[in-house]
């Protein structure tokens, strides 16, 4: 199992940042790592640890910054989330439904005022009567109105609609350790039309003016890393390293990412997502008036500089000018 990091867009997407996760019974082994070739280095990392170390080696090279995307083993780990917003970055998450938020407009009790000597009592509060909620029981508790259709892209069928709400709402976690509420946050609910209770929840940090479609937008822009894990293991063989090594395990994937990124590069350069060459061509110079052209004598031999199918001289054929690429 690896974790990875891809950047995406509406046109393509690709793994900027590949590692293998290791179990705790793995590092604490030295003797089993240096007989694999893990560096002494390598010490045991949470998944969500991994993906923040991969998420700022990203920032600080200078690559492209945007949203956050995850799924909910890394939208539900708050340190993961409070790491994120710490790089000055965005997110979407996807989240469990039982995560606790607080219903729109509310927020925890403040801390009780002080009594006698002593420390002044600090961190907020909660009770039976005040407390906040599931994100699925405040979504079932949502007017239908609330509900409103979404179509983010087109399928292979035909185009992806559901039905989307989006609320402001602050994260509860822990909050009754803390002197001050989080800040508010988007909450997406998802619940197509034929299901019974909602199916998916994101919790974002985007700006309060994002639009509904904007927010539904950029939570399924995920299906494209879903898409490339696909293609890569389907079309490249990255699910075909048999080895027990780690340089071999990193040096397999670099190779199968970099094929992924050329075929990735000539799909940009095709119609609809590349720039076709049409608007390129140049009018042409003959004069539309002109007379018409004198008719070729029968028993005259066709010059072969005329001969558009003429052989080509040597037995290799013509191939297409190579692209280049940046190193990744």
């Amino acid at each position: 199992m690896a974790v990875s990091l891809s950047l995406a867009s509406d046109d393509a997407s690709l793994l900027v940042a590949f590692r293998l996760y290791l179990p705790e019974v793995w590092t604490d082994d030295r003797a089993r790592c240096t007989k694999a070739g893990i560096p002494p280095r390598i010490r045991f990392q949470t998944k969500p640890q991994i993906a923040l170390d991969q998420i700022r080696a990203a920032k600080a090279a200078g690559l492209p910054e945007g949203a956050v995307l995850a799924d909910a083993a890394y939208g539900n780990d708050f340190s993961f989330r409070r790491g994120i917003t710490q790089q000055t970055l965005t997110y979407v998450m996807a989240i469990l439904s039982t995560t606790t938020v607080w219903r729109p407009g509310e927020e925890p009790l403040p801390a009780p005022p002080a009594q006698g000597r002593g420390r002044r009592p600090s961190r907020l509060r909660r009770d039976a009567a005040h407390k906040p909620v599931s994100v699925k029981a405040l979504a079932l508790g949502l007017q239908a109105l609330a509900f409103k259709t979404v179509t983010w892209r087109e399928g292979s069928n035909a185009p992806l609609t559901s039905r989307f709400a989006a609320v402001r709402v602050r994260p509860a976690f822990r909050d009754n350790w803390r002197a001050a509420p989080h800040d508010p946050e988007w909450l997406l609910i998802e619940w197509p039309k034929d299901e019974a209770e909602p199916v998916k929840y994101w919790l974002s940090t985007l700006p309060e003016n994002t639009k509904l479609k904007d927010l539904v937008n950029t939570a399924k822009l995920r299906w494209r890393v879903e898409r490339d894990y696909h293609d890569l293991k389907q079309e490249v063989g990255l699910a075909d390293y048999e080895g027990r090594g780690w340089r071999g395990f990193h040096h397999h994937a670099a190779l199968c990412i970099a094929a992924y990124g050329f075929l990735v590069l000539e799909r940009a350069a095709l119609p609809p997502s590349g720039k076709t060459k049409t608007g390129q061509r140049q009018k042409s110079t003959i004069p539309k008036t002109s007379a018409r052209r004198p008719i070729a004598h029968s028993h005259r031999t066709a010059h072969n500089k005329l001969n558009r199918n003429r052989a080509i001289p040597n037995a290799r054929r013509p191939q297409p000018e190579t692209r280049t690429m940046s190193v990744l």
